[in-house]
C-alpha cells in the first residue's frame, strides 16, 4: 500500500496553523473555460467567486420544485441520506442528490457548472459530495464556522486542497435569512483542530458541528485578519469557494426560506485515500469513493 504524506495534520492534542501547501487555481491561467481571467485571479486571491446568475431564475424554479418534491417524499425522509433538524424534525439536507434525482444529475453535468470546476482544478473532476439544503423560516439552525477540507481530509481522506464547492441559490438569499459567510483569504491557512474524532462522528456533525470546530481565539484571529463576507442573491445566483475557506451560516429566524443545492467537485488526481484523522471512513453518500469523471 502506498503511503500518502499528511500535509495537514489535524485532530491532535493542540490546535495548529499550517500555511497552505497547494495551489488555489490548478489550471493554467490561459486555460479556456467559463471563468474570465480576472475572475479566476479574484478566486485565487479571495478563495471564492460569486456569480450573479449561474443559472436562470426559471431554471432555479425547476430545481426548487424538485427539492420540494424530494423533501416531502416519505421514502426520501426514511432514507439514511436525509438529515433531519434536531428541533423541528424537518428535513435539513438530502445527500447524494445527483444520484437520487435525474433533475439534479443534469445540473451536475451542465457545462456552466462542471466547466468552472474543471477550470479551477485543472483536470477532470468527480462529485465528492452533493446535497440539497433546506433552511425554512422561523428557526432553521445555522452551521458553525469550519473548513470543509479539515473534515474531508480528516474523515474522508482527501490528500490535497484540490476541491471546489458551489452553492446555488434556489430561493432569495437575503442578508437576514441565514446566508453563507466566508472569511476572504482564509483559504491560505490550514487550521488543524484539537480533539480526536469519535466513531460515527458524521451522524452528529451533519446536524451540529463538534469535532473539527476551531477555537474562538483562532476564529477571532482569522476574522480580524480577513474580515467576513456575507453572500446574498436572487435564485440562480451562486458562490464558488475553495475547500479550505473558513465559512459558516447563521440561524434563519425570518419568515423567508433559504434553500440551495450544494455540489462538491474533486479532482480525479486527488482521489480519497484512508482517513487521516478518523477511525473509519464516512459513508460513501457523504464522501464518495466512486471517482468516475463527470461527463
Amino acid at each position: 500500500m502506498t503511503t500518502v504524506t499528511d500535509l495537514y495534520p489535524t485532530r491532535g492534542t493542540t490546535e495548529v496553523t499550517i500555511p497552505r501547501q497547494d495551489p488555489v487555481v490548478w489550471g493554467a491561467p490561459d486555460t479556456p473555460g467559463p471563468i474570465a481571467p480576472a475572475d479566476l485571479q479574484a478566486y485565487e486571491r479571495d478563495g471564492f467567486l460569486a456569480v450573479d446568475q449561474l443559472i436562470t431564475e426559471e431554471e432555479a424554479a425547476v430545481y426548487r420544485r424538485e427539492l420540494d418534491r424530494l423533501v416531502t417524499d416519505p421514502e426520501i425522509r426514511a432514507d439514511a441520506r436525509s438529515i433531519v433538524e434536531p428541533k423541528s424534525k424537518e428535513i435539513r439536507s438530502v445527500f447524494e442528490v445527483h444520484r437520487i434525482s435525474e433533475v439534479f444529475a443534469q445540473l451536475v453535468r451542465d457545462e456552466r457548472v462542471v466547466g468552472r470546476a474543471r477550470q479551477i482544478l485543472g483536470s477532470d473532476v468527480y462529485v465528492h459530495q452533493s446535497r440539497i439544503n433546506v433552511k425554512p423560516g422561523f428557526g432553521a439552525s445555522g452551521f458553525y464556522w469550519h473548513s470543509d477540507f479539515e473534515t474531508w481530509h480528516a474523515e474522508d481522506g482527501l490528500p490535497n486542497m484540490r476541491t471546489v464547492s458551489v452553492s446555488i441559490a434556489l430561493t432569495e438569499n437575503h442578508d437576514t435569512n441565514g446566508g453563507l459567510m466566508i472569511m476572504p483569504g482564509s483559504h491560505r491557512t490550514f487550521l488543524g483542530c484539537a480533539g480526536a474524532t469519535p466513531k460515527d462522528n458524521y451522524k452528529k456533525s451533519l446536524q451540529m458541528q463538534d469535532a473539527g470546530t476551531p477555537s474562538d481565539e483562532a476564529l477571532t484571529a482569522l476574522a480580524n485578519e480577513h474580515g467576513i463576507r456575507l453572500f446574498t442573491g436572487r435564485p440562480g445566483s451562486a458562490t464558488w469557494f475553495d475547500c479550505n475557506c473558513m465559512h459558516g451560516s447563521g440561524d434563519n429566524i425570518t419568515p423567508y426560506p433559504r434553500s440551495n443545492v450544494f455540489i462538491v467537485f474533486n479532482s480525479v488526481e486527488n482521489k480519497a485515500v484512508e482517513p487521516f484523522a478518523a477511525p473509519v471512513r464516512r459513508p460513501e453518500f457523504i464522501g464518495a469513493r466512486d471517482f468516475t469523471p463527470v461527463k
